[in-house]
Order: structure tokens, then C-alpha cells, then sequence
């Protein structure tokens, strides 16, 4: 009886695995073990083609995905920078992402004010001024905005810490109902020195408040370059959100400015597991090509490292 007992429960447990193999096959997911980390495109990457009016940025989410098999995309305030409150827009966008099976994760927004700012009233107006996005990015599924920490010429360095700590947690706690992230870039002068961000992030101290880190932006100005690989360990562990860089590559395919091993291994071992943005922004290769050899090494690492 006993026997007879565990054979019915042999043939129903495999019976189950069978069918949850079958449905995981149905519904196009790979049965195999997580990847270590995501692929999804940057905007930017295509900002001269869109620029150029080769490229709608409406159809940005079905390009990605028809062009390099890409079902995640990272949007740019700057090529629909007067639809933050235009839903019909937004939601012909969202509805454009949607039939091209891709997922919107973010919105990368500049221009908006100096949340760093010597004058409260300019920060406050800069805050608010992102209030719009944070909805934008919600109504399109996204987790989260990028924005800049922001600085001021002249500034003392310790006191825009704390101005850029203040507006980010008060931005966070305006997208928290929304939920909607905001997370910094390392994106030139202060913001590019890794251990100053990480500071504003530790002074900041909400759970909605993260790091974009990108693998080139460490110039803090007059042809001074921040140690990148420094800059990408102090930054991950707040990552929301990780940016491959490219500009150029040699012929193994390796880019030549940043050692994707070593970098890939700092992002890894960080325990991060979401989604790696392709940010090709060179101009030795068309963006298509520059795209593909991007896309091509991260897949390579992460193999190598898997």
C-alpha cells in the first residue's frame, strides 16, 4: 500500500512538473536558470537617428524589439519633453510598448530645474517641476525617473550634498504613491565623483532614492576623470538601475574605454539582478552597429560569468 501510495504521488508530482514546463514553454519564458542580469536599450542610443526623423520616438519600444530582439526600453524626456502631461501621448506610447511585448522601465529626465540649488525656492520649484514625470512614468508602467543631483558654481561641495539629499528625498516621497523611484546618474561635475554621490544617497536615506550608475560618466570637469571602476563600486550598492556605456570598440569586439569584465564583476557581485541599459553613444560605428556590439558583449560576460 505504502508503495502503491508513493507511485501515485510520483506520477502526480511529475505530472505537475510536466505541466508547469509546459505552461512556463507556453507563455515563451525560458525553464532555465535566471540570467545573472537583464539587457534593455537606452533612447539615448538612437537620439541621432530620432533626431534626424528617421526614428518616431513613438515607435522606439517596437524598434528595439524588431531591430535587436530588445523587450525593455529606458525613454528620454528630451524627445517628448512637452508630453509630460499629454496622456493621449502617453498612452499611445504605452499601448505602442505594450504591443511590441517590451517593458517600460524608466524615464531619464533633464532640464527640469537644479535640485541642488543654493536658493530653496529654486529647489523647491525644481522638485515640483518633476512632479509631472513621476505621473508620466507611472501611467507607463515604469519604476522609476532618472533625474540629475544637480549643482551650483562656486558651491561649497559639502553644502550641495545636503540640498541635493533634501530634494531627492522629498521627490521620493512625492513618487512613493505612485510607486515610482528616483535615482541619480553619475552625470558630470560632483555627481561624477563616486564617493560624493554616495554620500548624498547615505544623506538622503529613503528606500525611494537610488543610483543610475553608468560605466563612462566619471568626468567631474576640467579634463579630470573619476576612477571608474571606484565610482561603479561606491555607486551599486544603491543601483536601481545600471547604464552600459559604449563609444567605441576594437576588433574582439571589447569596448576600448571600459573593461566590461571588471566592471560586469563589480555589478554582479553587488547582488544586482535587474536590468543593464544600453547607453552606445559613439561615433566610430552607426548606432545600430554600436548598439548590437554593446548588446553582444554584455551577453558574452554574462555567460563568462554565469
Amino acid at each position: 500500500m505504502e508503495r502503491a501510495g508513493f507511485s501515485r504521488r510520483a506520477v502526480m508530482a511529475g505530472a505537475a512538473a510536466g505541466l508547469a514546463l509546459t505552461s512556463v514553454r507556453a507563455l515563451g519564458l525560458s525553464a532555465g536558470p535566471r540570467p545573472l542580469f537583464h539587457i534593455s536599450l537606452a533612447q539615448w542610443s538612437l537620439h541621432r537617428t530620432i533626431r534626424s526623423g528617421e526614428l518616431d520616438a513613438l515607435d522606439f519600444p517596437a524598434f528595439a524589439r524588431e531591430q535587436f530582439d530588445i523587450g525593455a526600453v529606458e525613454y528620454v524626456n528630451q524627445f517628448f519633453g512637452d508630453k509630460a502631461t499629454d496622456f493621449g501621448y502617453l498612452r499611445e506610447l504605452r499601448q505602442r510598448a505594450a504591443d511590441a511585448g517590451s517593458k517600460s522601465l524608466l524615464i531619464m529626465i533633464d532640464g527640469v530645474g537644479n535640485l541642488a540649488a543654493t536658493d530653496a525656492g529654486e529647489r523647491r520649484r525644481a522638485v515640483e517641476g518633476h512632479h509631472p514625470w513621476v505621473a508620466a512614468a507611472a501611467f507607463l508602467g515604469c519604476h522609476a525617473i532618472r533625474v540629475n543631483a544637480g549643482a551650483e558654481a562656486g558651491a561649497d561641495r559639502d553644502v550641495m550634498k545636503d540640498h541635493a539629499a533634501d530634494s531627492l528625498r522629498r521627490l521620493a516621497t512625492y513618487g512613493a504613491p505612485y510607486g515610482i523611484s528616483v535615482i541619480v546618474e553619475n552625470h558630470g561635475g560632483p555627481s561624477s565623483d563616486g564617493a560624493w554621490l554616495a554620500d548624498v544617497m547615505r544623506r538622503a536615506d529613503h528606500r525611494g532614492v537610488g543610483t543610475l550608475p553608468d560605466f563612462g560618466n566619471f568626468h567631474v570637469g576640467d579634463g579630470i576623470w573619476y576612477d571608474r571602476y571606484q565610482g561603479m563600486a561606491e555607486l551599486m550598492p544603491f543601483a536601481k538601475a545600471v547604464s552600459a556605456k559604449s563609444h567605441e570598440f576594437d576588433a574582439s569586439g571589447n569596448e576600448v574605454n571600459t573593461d566590461y569584465r571588471r566592471v560586469l564583476k563589480t555589478v554582479v557581485d553587488a547582488g544586482y539582478t535587474g536590468y543593464i541599459g544600453i547607453e552606445y553613444e559613439g561615433g566610430t560605428h552607426s548606432e545600430l552597429d554600436g548598439i548590437r556590439l554593446t548588446q553582444s558583449l554584455l551577453q558574452t560576460v554574462r555567460d563568462e560569468l554565469s
